[in-house]
């Protein structure tokens, strides 16, 4: 009676278009470790499948409930020959939903398949209009995340659209350059970081026009995140069948890459599980990383900061604990292929 019952709730749950927990079904989670944020994902998942690898993560998190998931584009130029496009994105975040048997637990949305045009005028999608009426909703009293591995084109909108959300979320953001007195570029690095030459427009929207609430991980904070491709092998891809399909989409990149990519892989997105499902017991933060206090830079036209000294206060993560965050990768998909 008890499943039959869980069931029909399941199904109530998915027409009225609410998420529902991946581990609905386990008794440990569902007795000792409730929802304490909301958390709504963005990544480019047709591109680098770091953003693959960090959803995975982010659905087995039972602290952190999912009320979207946001497929974006990322560069016209392609990925090792793969799509840049948003539509493409969203193939990949359904094959991973398929694998883990979630096919329609979530709420998906495809991002814009281009960039902002200017500072005003944002990008109008289901996905723009759904971090909306989440940051807007009143019925709720759990913190609102919302965690970007890409371009800030759907954030950006969704600011555009409705400015007062910069008072009901917080932007937790893979990308930028290093900033000075924290950290040096890497030797060959370009001084316009990937993430944020996606949309120049959108990343000058949320530092130089919004007060958004950002906690930044940048180039020299998230890659910090390096797994050695033995270890993903031998911890990741025996796990299950969804620890086998993120190993082999990496394989299928190193394959494409012609070999040059070395022996270790930065799964550069994963912070964004860090710094909101593994947040500390009493008074919940990050409390095993660090950063520092800076003032929101402006983004030139070429993505490149200037320094802003009016510029509102922002975390910026100089150090992260990656022992914690994929040995708990690990675990999850160990817990998860188990209930297989």
């Amino acid at each position: 009676m008890t499943t039959i019952m869980q069931r029909i709730l399941s199904g109530l749950f998915l027409l009225l278009g609410l998420s529902v927990n991946a581990q609905i079904d386990s008794s440990y989670y569902r007795e000792t470790i409730k929802p304490r944020m909301r958390i709504i994902v963005d990544n480019d998942f047709g591109g680098d499948p770091d953003g693959l690898f960090q959803l995975a993560h982010q659905i087995l998190s039972p602290s952190a409930e999912i009320k979207g998931i946001v497929a974006s584009q990322h560069y016209s130029g392609k990925f090792y020959g793969a799509p840049g496009t948003a539509t493409y994105a969203m193939t990949q975040l359904n094959e991973l939903l398929n694998v883990m048997q979630l096919n329609g637990k979530f709420q998906v949305y495809e991002g814009s398949n281009t960039g902002l045009t200017d500072i005003k005028t944002p990008a109008v999608t289901d996905a723009a209009k759904a971090i909306v009426k989440e940051a807007m909703r009143e019925d709720s009293k759990s913190p609102l995340y919302v965690v970007c591995g890409a371009g800030l084109t759907t954030i950006a909108s969704a600011y555009l659209l409705e400015p007062k959300i910069a008072d009901k979320i917080i932007l937790v953001w893979i990308g930028g350059a290093e900033y000075q007195g924290l950290a040096v570029p890497p030797p060959t690095a370009r001084n316009r970081e990937y993430n944020l030459g996606i949309d120049i427009k959108a990343a000058q929207v949320i530092f130089n026009v919004s007060n958004i609430p950002v906690w930044q991980v940048p180039r020299d904070a998230y890659r910090q995140a390096l797994y050695s491709c033995s270890e993903i092998v031998t911890k990741i891809k025996s796990n299950g069948a969804t620890g086998k399909f993120l190993v082999d989409k990496l394989d299928d990149l190193l394959k494409r890459s012609k070999g040059i990519l070395g022996e270790a892989y930065v799964l550069g997105d994963s912070p964004l599980v860090l710094l909101t499902a593994l947040q500390a017991s009493w008074d919940p933060d990050p409390s095993s990383c660090k950063y520092a206090i800076k003032r929101a830079p402006l983004i030139t036209d070429s993505g490149i900061y200037k320094e802003n000294p009016d510029g509102r206060n922002i975390r910026v993560y100089t150090n992260l604990d990656t022992r914690l965050m994929f040995d708990d990768l690990v675990a999850k998909l160990t817990l998860f292929s188990a209930k297989k």
